[in-house]
């Protein structure tokens, strides 16, 4: 079963748990419909496009609203470091959630207490706490984009709000972010870098790189690297190897990306849309056997 977990931007949505389905633009868990336009809903989107190719997989989802306060954050933290021992997921994807270290340990120490560990993958907040804990190579994936990289590679910033000025200015030198990432210990076992150019890294060595197809109006749509998240977690669940699911993933958003025609005015459904058809077409290149 692959479990994602995160947070709808929604202060009145209640800790929802359950598997999700789509209905046009909206998702709907357990009778509460949510719109995907960015977010945890637009991973949850991708997950179940790729399920349109791949054929049904175990997807659970553990989902409350929170608009920044940290109020829903904590609810669901609380949740999951009482009820994960109990829980058999085979891959874990964290994704927005208000940092909080105290909690972030409370779920890990629950995560380390199941009879059999899970595929841990970790994006946005949730892995901005990782690192924060000084507990990012628990972690078997991160998929960081580029700004989000140089926090991980600040060895010194306690949050991202304090990542140092010239660790900022290195976008352009994303192979240097990712050596210094892995040398301080703050990068999971792989990572997904996501941007103009798509990193494939295994234990701090770049084994792969994606750039084309490339929309360049891509930029301007807001979670298209929610996608791409989704993308990887259900190629994982589905028995891919991480290297070899991180390098599909990148594939097909960047395909989906191009046949969705993107203009500034696009929204991420526009993508997702467009997953089933650009995957079917990665799976049978034989360069991606």
């Amino acid at each position: 079963m692959l479990l994602i977990v995160g947070t709808v931007p929604d202060e009145t949505f209640p800790l929802t748990l359950g598997p999700a389905l789509l209905d046009g633009a909206d998702m709907i868990v357990n009778g509460v419909r949510v719109p995907v336009n960015r977010g945890t809903p637009a991973l949850v989107g991708a997950v179940l496009a790729v399920c349109q190719v791949l054929g049904p997989l175990p997807v659970e989802t553990a989902l409350v609203g929170d608009i920044g306060t940290g109020k829903g954050s904590r609810q669901l933290y609380e949740h999951l470091s009482r009820e994960l021992p109990g829980m058999a997921p085979t891959t874990l994807a964290f994704h927005y959630l208000q940092p909080d270290v105290d909690w972030h340990n409370k779920v890990l120490f629950a995560v380390e207490e199941m009879e059999k560990r899970p595929v841990l993958v970790a994006d946005a907040g949730f892995m901005y706490a990782a690192k924060m804990s000084g507990q990012a190579q628990s972690y078997d994936l991160f998929t960081p984009d580029v700004g989000e990289l140089s926090f991980l590679a600040d060895e010194t910033a306690p949050h991202p709000f304090y990542t140092r000025g010239f660790i900022l200015h290195q976008d352009n030198n994303v192979p240097d972010l990712i050596a210094r990432a892995h040398e301080h210990r703050n990068g999971a076992r792989h990572l997904l870098v996501k941007g103009s150019v798509d990193y494939m890294v295994a234990d701090g060595e770049i084994t792969g790189q994606v750039s084309k197809p490339a929309a360049e109006a891509m930029e301007a749509m807001g979670g298209t690297g929610d996608t791409l998240t989704g993308i990887v977690c259900a190629l994982i669940e589905s028995g891919k190897s991480i290297p070899k699911a991180c390098r599909i993933a990148a594939r097909v958003n960047r395909m989906a990306g191009v046949a969705a025609r993107p203009t500034p005015a696009s929204q991420v459904m526009d993508l997702i849309l467009q997953i089933p058809k650009a995957l079917a077409r990665v799976m049978a290149d034989p360069d991606y056997q």
